[in-house]
């Protein structure tokens, strides 16, 4: 048997805790012991196990208590109840919990290995159903967000972990990274995902209407308020909020927002009555906060209270092996809203795809790639159909291709460095902290290279 396969043994009788143990060890399981519920539902908390077995009678609490807990903390959990006053009603109860069975007082070691043999090939054949579900239903896709890279594949983990709790989430990244997207997996992955999630851009809205829009005002709050309105926080009760661009939030609102975080609770634009919300927050910003925080910009205590549990989304440019899964997906979606049909990428457009920098990360490749379908007139996607300044990086690749044509070697290497960091710079807009990055140097060096080979856009 796996030594993955944890089992948590929960029973104040020494020597029937002891003999379960030492049952279960013979048979490769990793056991652990424990004689109460609290200690039990302790360890249950640090570690994660596949199967809990536990006396129906503990001298600090029932097993339908220790098992009520167990599906809080532990949903995935196999629970078997022990019991020395089998009945119906015990039988019944147990399984309406949650138990996936119970074994009665006395048995047989014998009995009590094949009943763990059978519940852990049915937790297994449920682990396999869901793998099998995950493919059908795309290999590559969580909650709308696709990729298989590992920096991508740590995001998704870390998704699934901390949907299940209500933990303030401050998700960062540039822009176009899919910052809503994760919002969106979050809540709905969560137990919040019945309940409502609103959302709001703080950079969209005007700074003199954003207070109210967040926390609603009342009658006569100010010119244009000509009846009651409820704020966001006040709707999204239950559920959750996302506040994308939080670093665009000024001061005032900043203190309101901190009182929200801390007490759960505020006040209507001018109003008296104080209302309570049960909200979890979820934030975005493409801005550094520890920087607006030095600055003096942005709140420090603020700044903590949500940076609870970061989630730091990668540039498209840092996850190349997911540019053509992405490219797939979108060529398929436009293809079908168009109406049009287009096998794939030629050869040459994938290597295109796959060099170029997109600064604009996954918005701006889904854009390039529904241009590509619309102006497509062949059944693949070619480089001619690619935006300029994706297409145009086959001029460099050229240069590599046709450098035997150049008198000497120091020639060609000077005309492809000078093709090649002129395109560079094209693609990051002119960012030489970006383009420099980029191509792996420091920005003096990218500054003095330019200089040499007379490229005129870093002056």
């Amino acid at each position: 048997m796996s030594e993955a396969t944890r089992i948590l043994i929960i029973d104040d009788e020494p020597l029937m805790r002891m003999s379960i143990g030492d049952a279960l060890r013979e048979e490769g399981y990793a056991v652990k012991e424990t004689a109460s519920g609290k200690e039990g539902l302790s360890s249950l908390k640090d570690f994660c196990y596949d199967l809990v077995i536990t006396d129906l009678r503990l001298p600090d609490m029932d097993g339908i208590e220790v098992l009520k807990a167990c599906k809080r903390y532990s949903p995935e959990t196999m629970v078997v109840l022990i019991t020395a006053y089998a009945s119906v009603d015990t039988a019944v109860q147990a399984m309406k919990y949650g138990a996936y069975d119970y074994i009665t007082k006395p048995f047989s070691m014998d009995e009590l290995l094949i009943m763990t043999k059978r519940l852990l090939r049915v937790k297994g054949l449920e682990r396999e159903n869901i793998m099998l579900k995950e493919q059908v239903e795309g290999r590559y896709n969580f909650s709308g967000i696709i990729g298989k890279s590992e920096k991508m594949n740590d995001i998704f983990e870390m998704v699934r972990v901390v949907a299940q709790t209500d933990s303030t989430v401050l998700i960062l990244g540039e822009s176009g990274t899919g910052k809503e997207l994760i919002a969106n997996a979050i809540h709905h992955n969560s137990q919040r995902k019945a309940d409502p999630f609103i959302k709001i851009s703080c950079a969209a809205i005007p700074e003199t209407l954003l207070e109210a829009e967040l926390f609603g005002h009342e009658k006569g709050a100010f010119t244009g308020a000509i009846k009651h309105k409820k704020g966001r926080f006040e709707l999204a009760n239950k559920g959750t909020i996302f506040l994308d661009e939080i670093g665009e939030l000024t001061p005032a609102i900043q203190v309101k927002l901190l009182r929200v975080l801390q007490e759960r609770e505020f006040e209507r634009l001018g109003g008296t009555e104080t209302i309570k919300v049960d909200v979890r927050i979820i934030c975005a910003t493409q801005r550094d906060l520890k920087k607006e925080v030095a600055k003096g910009t942005f709140r420090e205590d603020l700044y903590y209270r949500l940076n609870v549990v970061p989630v730091t989304l990668p540039p498209l440019r840092d996850r190349k092996d997911d540019i053509l899964i992405l490219a797939d997906h979108f060529l398929e979606y436009f293809a079908g809203q168009h109406r049009k049909s287009i096998k794939g990428f030629s050869a040459e457009a994938k290597e295109l795809l796959v060099r170029y920098a997109f600064p604009g990360n996954v918005r701006e490749l889904e854009n390039a790639v529904e241009r590509a379908v619309v102006l497509g007139k062949a059944d693949e996607i070619l480089p001619c159909d690619l935006p300029e300044e994706i297409g145009s990086l086959s001029d460099c690749i050229k240069v590599m291709q046709d450098m035997q044509n150049h008198e000497n070697l120091s020639k060609a290497i000077r005309s492809f460095e000078r093709q090649y960091i002129s395109k560079v710079l094209e693609e990051a807009n002119g960012n030489k902290s970006l383009a420099a990055k980029l191509l792996g140097v420091s920005r003096k060096t990218l500054w003095e290279k330019c200089k040499l080979l007379e490229i005129i856009k870093m002056q």
